[in-house]
This record gives structure tokens, C-alpha cells and sequence, in this order.
């Protein structure tokens, strides 16, 4: 460890010597935002003073160096990581430089050419003389494949989404992501962004998967840095070696540079310690995201690429929002998503439900065909229409979503290719590491659509409609819980009363729903809509009703239609109620002194109780 320490105060104290003004700065900043800086920056200031741009004395200075430098690594590891970070920059930037010029120089050699009275100048040679044979050689920044800066979008004209930030769902013409409501660790991310601005340096924002870190991480950048400022967000893997050369041509322009899943630009090729070094010398921010399990793979792994992420403070974000962020989300209500965010989702699930519901309902929406997952996707349409119909979140047996699947006609047959088994373990397959479509219950067996996706299907005006039958279902998913059989007859009220007219399987289904919750009134209602809009069946039902209360001509009426229709209970009924009916007018007629009319009644009376269908059920 001393051999470690005496090379890094070495290669520090040549630095000082020799190097740029801007280099003490650099160091300077270190220390004073170290712990220990009361101690270390007066020692490093009289370091400098005394060996900057001191050639000779500069080796010397390296004694110094050398007890500072132990200083900091006993009291504040993090700033004796920054401090060597530094050293790795300078040393790969020396050998950036000088490797060309050695190659060419060996290349000229070989090749008996000589350059006299001139310099190099990286890709051009100014020569005052050449002599020998000419070889030409025509240079190019090396890793020049990022664009000019002045090709970079300005920050307050790009686009999140481009740039990672998930959309999340679209109710009717809203924008493509809801007003960001403030997070609590939003005052800290304010602070180290500022201070990124002024001095550069890497901010990093960290949480769980969907936790909304890249939304947090843009809010704070495009709310702290200036409007104009020229933005790079490079993809994954791109090479970034050459980003000093660019940035040195930037002009006037403020830059900053956006690393979103910050892991997939690390490496030799991607932000290295040195390279970062070279964007804080160069006063250019990094505002990057990390998930929080890729954040301790690279922290704590011992590798190289890890010493990028040392000395900087993570802002962290959590999953679960609290008390104050959900009272801010309460206030945001005027957003139909964040609304539905507040009413429908706990505290750990609100970012997941606004930004994977989009990609849950592609491709759920996409497993509709022949070739794909036909049954899993009606699964999960069974589930959603469930709730849909005012099941909230209760969980649905397995075995109902199985049997309701047959009230889907023609997709139904297409789905039956596709073993249930293997249908419900893709619909249930846990995505984006959050959630399924299907998400168990707290019962063995049972399951519920993932929130956003029945909310996507009742705001959506391509969402297939929920077939009918499904509210009987919805009613028998909920038996034994009476406030919620109450909300699927409130739900079914709400969606179906509006399209009834003429539809009488539409009045038939809300008259049932009725009658199952014991609302009679309401039932006879619905039917009589039902039967007067065509309805047999529910004619049948009106007409039974009426002839047990003793109203026997509307009765007639409904019955006698059904029984045209070619229904075998109405055409028993109405003849029953027919021949009690002539009873009953023979029998007036008999009081009226007709003794034949009283021997009719009295013999179609007896005819009458030997009637098979006479029976009441």
C-alpha cells in the first residue's frame, strides 16, 4: 500500500509541476469537499504554491504529497478515491497524447524520412523541411463519432421519452406523461445539480426498478440548468473517448450529458474515472440513473469501472411513496392518471402503474393472435372485464376466469389451441420486474388484472366491450360481500342503462342483477323494458309476475306475445291463465241468472285442475 501511495504522490506532484492551472483547481475541489478539508486543503494549497510550474522542484514535491496524501486516506477514504481517480486521468491523457507521436516518429525512421523546423500537432505536421520520401498521413480525432456540439438538442427542446423517461398512459388528448408531482428527495437532487452546473461532476439518481428515477432525475436537471443548455445522451455502449475533443469545441455553449441506466455506459469504452475527471476539469455536469441493484453490483465489486462511483453521494429514490408525496398526488388529481394512480394503487405501486401499464396492454393487446398466446390474453380480458364490472380488486378463482372464457364466442375458440395451464403461467409471468398481467390474490388460486390495465380498458375507445354475461359472473365472483354485489348493479346501471333502449338482452341482464341483490321493483322494471323492446324471455318473466299478482289482462298481454315467439312456458301459461280467465267470466255470467254459463265454469274448472301444466313450480 506505501509502494501504491508513493507512486500516486508522484505522479500527483510531476501533475502540479507540469501540468495546467485548471489541474490544482481540479484537486482543490476534492479537497474541500472532503470531510477532513479544514486539515487538507491548507496543506495542499502550500503544495502548490511552492511546485506549480516548477519543472525542477517538481519531483520534490512529491514528499509532500505523500504525507497529505496518507492524511486523507486515514480520514476520508472517499476524497483519497477522488484524488487518485485524478492521477488515472492525467496518466491516460499523457498516454493518449504522446503514443501517436511515438508511433509516427518510429514510422518516420523506418521509412528514412526526416521533419526538421517543425511541430506535431496531433493530425498535422507544420514541417519547415522534409526530406526523403513522402508519406502523407491524414489524421482524424481519434473516436470522433460523436456528434458536434452544436448538433445537441437543447435541454429545454428535447423530448424525456426519447431519452428514457417511460410514457405513461393517454386518456383522450392529455400529453404523453402527467405533471410531475414533487418527490421528497427532489431538495437534495436541486443541490448536487446545482453544484454539478458550476463545477461538473456526476449526479446520480437511484432506486428500485420503476420507481420513477429517470422522471426524477429530468425534472431535476431541466429545472436546475438553463434552458439552452446543449444535452448528449448517448445510447448504451457508445464510445465516449472523444468527448473532451468535443467539448473542447463547444464555444460559448453550456453542455451536460444524460446517462440513463448509467451501467450500460461504463467500461474502457464508456465513463471512466479519468474521463469523468476530464468533464469535471471541464465544468460539464453527468446526470445519470441507476437501478439500486446495479448500483451495488458495480460499487462494491472491487472492479475498475467501480472507482467511478466512488466519492459520489447517490440521491436515492424509493418505491414506496410517503405520506407527503401521496398528499401531493392527492392534490394532482386534476390529471385523470394521476388520479386514478391515487385511487387505485398502494404506495410502492404508483410510478409502476403509470409507467408499465403502456407496455403491459401492448402486449397484451398483441397475444390476441392465432400465433401468439390466444388463451392467455383472454385470460386476462376475462380479469379485466371483471373488474370492470365492479369487482375492484377482488381476486377471481382460476377456475371461474377458466369458465368465463366461454362467453367470448369466436375468441374462445380460437384460444382453446392453447393449454390453460400454460396460458395462465404467461398471463401470471411477473414483467419489468414488477408485475404480471395477472396478479395473485391473496388466496391459493386466484388472480386480478393488474390495475392500469382495466383502467386503460374503460378510458380506451378501441377497448372491446364487456360481453354480458360477464356481469352475472362479476355478481357471482363477489357472492357474500354485499357492498361490492351492490357496486357491480351500480356498474352495470352506470354502463349498460345508457345503451338499453332496444336492446332487450341489455334490460334482461340489468333485471336479473336486480332481482339477484333483492331489488324487485327495479327487477320488473328492467324486465318490462326488456319484454316491451322484444324480449321473450323477459315477457315470460313480466307476464308470471303479473298473473301471480292477479292481473291477469297485462299479464295476457306479455305472455301471449312470448307465446307467438314460440316459447313453450309462455304458451302454457297464457293457456292456463286463459281458461282461469273464463272461469272467472262464466261465473259472473252464471250470477247473472245463466244456469248453463255456471255448469260450463263449473266443468272448464274441474278440466282445469287436471291439467298437467298446472302445476306451480
Amino acid at each position: 500500500m506505501d509502494d501504491e501511495l508513493e507512486q500516486l504522490a508522484d505522479a500527483l506532484g510531476r501533475a502540479v509541476a507540469t501540468g495546467p492551472a485548471d489541474l490544482c483547481e481540479l484537486l482543490a475541489d476534492a479537497a474541500h469537499r472532503s470531510v477532513a478539508a479544514p486539515v487538507l486543503v491548507p496543506r495542499l494549497n502550500r503544495v502548490f504554491s511552492r511546485y506549480q510550474g516548477n519543472p525542477i522542484a517538481g519531483p520534490l514535491a512529491s514528499g509532500d504529497l505523500l504525507e497529505v496524501l496518507r492524511e486523507a486516506r486515514r480520514r476520508d477514504t472517499i476524497m483519497f478515491e477522488e484524488l487518485r481517480t485524478i492521477a488515472d486521468a492525467i496518466a491516460e491523457d499523457t498516454s493518449a497524447r504522446t503514443a501517436p507521436v511515438a508511433r509516427r516518429a518510429a514510422d518516420a525512421t523506418a521509412n528514412s524520412n526526416a521533419v526538421s523546423g517543425g511541430t506535431f500537432n496531433e493530425a498535422v505536421i507544420q514541417a519547415g523541411s522534409i526530406t526523403g520520401g513522402l508519406h502523407a498521413y491524414y489524421g482524424q480525432t481519434p473516436h470522433s463519432g460523436l456528434p458536434p456540439v452544436t448538433d445537441w438538442p437543447q435541454l429545454d427542446r428535447a423530448d424525456p421519452i426519447a431519452f428514457g423517461v417511460r410514457r405513461t398512459r393517454r386518456i383522450g388528448d392529455e400529453p404523453p406523461l402527467p405533471p410531475y408531482v414533487a418527490r421528497d428527495c427532489d431538495a437534495l437532487l436541486e443541490k448536487v445539480v446545482c453544484t454539478a452546473a458550476e463545477t461538473g461532476g456526476l449526479v446520480l439518481v437511484t432506486g428500485e426498478p420503476l420507481s420513477g428515477k429517470s422522471r426524477t432525475a429530468w425534472v431535476g436537471m431541466l429545472a436546475n440548468l438553463p434552458g439552452a443548455t446543449r444535452l448528449l445522451a448517448p445510447a448504451a455502449g457508445t464510445d465516449l473517448r472523444g468527448l473532451p475533443a468535443v467539448l473542447r469545441g463547444r464555444g460559448e455553449n453550456r453542455c451536460a450529458i444524460w446517462l440513463d441506466e448509467l451501467e450500460g455506459h461504463l467500461g474502457e469504452h464508456g465513463l471512466t474515472p479519468a474521463l469523468l475527471a476530464e468533464l469535471v476539469r471541464l465544468r460539464v455536469p453527468v446526470i445519470a440513473t441507476m437501478s439500486d441493484e446495479a448500483y451495488d453490483a458495480h460499487r462494491f465489486s472491487g472492479q475498475a469501472r467501480a472507482r467511478v462511483l466512488v466519492g459520489v453521494d447517490p440521491v436515492e429514490l424509493g418505491r414506496v411513496w410517503t405520506a407527503d408525496e401521496l398528499r401531493r398526488l392527492t392534490g394532482a388529481r386534476a390529471d385523470r392518471r394521476l388520479g386514478d394512480a391515487s385511487f387505485w394503487c398502494e404506495d410502492d405501486g404508483i410510478a409502476a402503474f403509470l409507467a408499465v401499464g403502456p407496455e403491459l396492454w401492448d402486449e397484451w393487446w398483441r397475444a390476441r393472435r392465432p400465433n401468439a398466446h390466444p388463451h392467455g390474453h383472454l385470460l386476462v380480458r376475462v380479469a379485466m372485464d371483471l373488474a370492470r364490472c365492479g369487482t375492484d380488486d377482488t381476486p377471481i378463482p382460476s377456475s371461474l376466469l377458466r369458465e368465463a372464457c366461454a362467453l367470448y364466442g369466436p375468441e374462445a375458440a380460437q384460444a382453446a389451441g392453447e393449454p390453460f395451464e400454460d396460458a395462465l403461467a404467461w398471463a401470471s409471468e411477473v414483467r419489468h420486474g414488477v408485475a404480471g398481467m395477472l396478479v395473485p390474490g391473496d388466496d391459493p388460486d386466484t388472480w386480478r388484472s393488474f390495475a392500469s390495465l382495466h383502467r386503460d380498458a374503460v378510458s380506451r375507445q378501441d377497448a372491446p366491450p364487456v360481453p354480458l354475461g360477464v356481469w352475472l359472473r362479476a355478481l357471482e365472483a363477489v357472492h357474500g360481500k354485499p357492498e361490492h354485489r351492490e357496486l357491480v348493479v351500480e356498474c352495470a346501471q352506470s354502463e349498460l342503462g345508457a345503451v338499453a333502449e332496444g336492446r332487450p338482452e341489455v334490460g334482461l341482464v340489468l333485471g336479473r342483477l336486480y332481482e339477484a341483490t333483492g331489488q324487485g321493483q327495479y327487477a320488473e322494471e328492467w324486465f318490462r323494458h326488456s319484454a316491451d323492446a322484444g324480449g321473450v324471455e323477459a315477457a315470460v318473466i313480466v307476464g308470471r309476475a303479473l298473473a301471480d299478482r292477479g292481473e291477469a289482462v297485462p299479464a295476457i298481454t306479455y305472455l301471449e306475445r312470448a307465446a307467438e315467439a314460440g316459447d313453450a312456458e309462455a304458451r302454457a301459461r297464457l293457456a292456463l291463465l286463459l281458461a282461469e280467465w273464463a272461469v272467472h267470466w262464466l261465473d259472473r255470467l252464471g250470477e247473472s241468472g245463466y244456469e248453463s254459463a255456471q255448469e260450463d265454469a263449473d266443468m272448464l274448472r274441474e278440466v282445469v285442475k287436471t291439467l298437467p301444466y298446472t302445476v306451480k313450480e
